[in-house]
């Protein structure tokens, strides 16, 4: 009996060492997302902030350049000669700073549809990254490449938010609007390929599932695990 049992433990044992399985593994997630989310709430509250400030005073100077302007229409023609320097250039300095006031809304409003796509940069990490790891098309050493790839991505993302925050307060000091519209432009253009970087690497780990699956039952059931729009090129 002893033997027996010996020799059934024995099988057991070559039982489960041929049989493939999937190791077990865990994966958590970046500390640095938080961060990310952390920082892109601090930008969207400061530019919330200012743009209201600075529509607060469009509306100030646009109420006093009417009022300027209707003194203005109310005067005769041979007392708009008469109408002093000091209110030539007090109605030019209205003008002038309205006009500065809708430029700078223009580039809060251009650095929030940059952080915008931060958050949509972080939401299809999340999302892809929580489907590929209840995929058993891969196994624990690829994602831990995936964790790599992704930390890389976000990482090179983050920088974005340290771009954006040198613009605000590029605002408060005397940099150019040249020079500042160059770092905004920067910024458009690295959160862009950050994003289009993870929604590549997305779909080819998508696609690769694809290819791994072996029945018509599988490839739908994939499909329909990632949905078409994710496996599309």
């Amino acid at each position: 009996m002893k033997s027996k049992k010996k020799i059934m433990v024995c099988l057991l044992c070559l039982l489960l060492l041929s049989t493939p399985a999937r190791p077990s593994a865990t994966f958590t997630a970046f500390p640095i997302i938080g961060l990310i989310k952390e920082a892109v709430k601090k930008v969207i509250l400061a530019i919330d902030l200012r743009i209201q400030r600075l529509q607060n005073k469009t509306i100030w100077l646009q109420n006093a350049q009417k009022k300027l302007e209707n003194t203005l229409s109310k005067l005769k023609l041979d007392e708009i000669s008469n109408w002093t320097q000091k209110q030539k250039d007090l109605y030019q300095n209205y003008y002038d700073e309205l006009m500065k006031v809708k430029n700078i809304i223009t580039y809060y409003q251009r650095i929030r549809d940059i952080t915008k796509k931060q958050i949509r940069l972080v939401d299809e990490y999340e999302r892809a990254w929580s489907l590929f790891q209840q995929d058993n098309h891969f196994n624990v050493d690829e994602l831990g490449y995936m964790q790599k790839v992704y930390s890389g991505i976000l990482n090179e993302s983050m920088k974005n938010i340290d771009q954006i925050f040198l613009i605000l307060d590029s605002f408060s000091t005397q940099m150019s609007d040249a020079k500042r519209l160059e770092i905004i432009n920067a910024a458009a253009d690295h959160i862009d390929a950050n994003y289009d970087d993870l929604m590549l690497f997305n779909r080819q780990n998508a696609l690769l599932s694809l290819q791994r699956a072996k029945t018509k039952n599988d490839v739908d059931a994939v499909k329909k695990f990632y949905g078409i729009p994710f496996l599309k090129p």
